[in-house]
């Protein structure tokens, strides 16, 4: 891939999401030789994903409970993580949900739902594992972003509202964390195809898992603070913006 002489941080790789198959595809380039922990629902269901990665050449496999809308369990669960397993390398964050945009239009509970989820749960994380890191002196954090939260669409606004949170929060954490050594990678794609996105018709300058993993992957060996991909994705933020609101509104999800 050209990834360079770089390496990721040493330590222990830890996928937030478990069964995502953007961050089991990280997780697998990130395998050999290493500790990783798979941290989900339902954790015992995750052999398949662990002998992939076993597969892939991990030292082990280790699965623990994960719960992004349990806030209060967030600590506790990375403090485990560090005393079971050894000191994190890189922590992808890969959990959350598209939800029903029409449902959401109706139902609040749901539409709080995927907010919780897709932006206030990971602030919780991030929080907790950021100062973690701190004390640890080292560490990699990978947080998702999305073309949805770059101008939020009519079309799905509560699933692009959360992600343009999480974008924004990322961006202050980045800098919060300026000089600490510890590194915060923002990924920002467009349309991914894949199980998320299953029945949905693929959008211009859409990516695949594999395609996102190895530039997460670049991303971490260069340290670099934002990715975008596909690359050319970059030059659609930018005129995105410049679109009248009339026209804007109609645009598909």
């Amino acid at each position: 891939m050209g990834l360079g002489s770089r390496d990721a941080d040493a330590g222990v790789v830890l996928l937030l999401g478990g069964r995502s198959e953007i961050g089991l595809e990280v997780a697998r380039r990130l395998a050999p030789g290493r500790v990783v922990v798979l941290a989900a629902r339902r954790s015992g269901e995750l052999g398949p994903q662990e002998s992939e990665l076993r597969a892939a050449g991990a030292d082990a496999v280790h699965r623990v409970e994960f719960d992004a809308d349990d806030f209060a369990s967030h600590q506790g669960l990375l403090e485990k993580v560090i005393a079971e397993h050894g000191p994190l390398g890189v922590t992808v964050l890969a959990f959350g949900v598209l939800g029903d945009q029409a449902r959401a239009e109706r139902d609040p509970a749901h539409a709080v739902a995927v907010v919780q989820t897709d932006y206030v749960a990971q602030v919780s994380v991030l929080t907790s594992l950021s100062q973690l890191l701190r004390e640890q002196g080292s560490g990699q954090m990978v947080v998702f972003s999305s073309i949805a939260g770059m101008r939020v669409r009519r079309a799905n606004y509560v699933y692009g509202s959360a992600k343009a949170g999480l974008d924004g929060f990322t961006n202050g954490l980045q800098d919060a964390l300026y000089g600490t050594g510890i590194h915060l990678l923002l990924i920002r794609s467009g349309f991914v195809i894949g199980r998320m996105s299953a029945g949905m018709e693929p959008a211009p300058l859409s990516s695949t898992p594999d395609q996102v993993a190895d530039a997460v992957v670049r991303g971490l060996y260069r340290r670099s603070r934002v990715v975008n991909v596909p690359r050319t994705i970059k030059l659609l933020f930018i005129a995105i913006r410049f679109v009248p609101q009339s026209l804007w509104r109609r645009a598909p999800r």
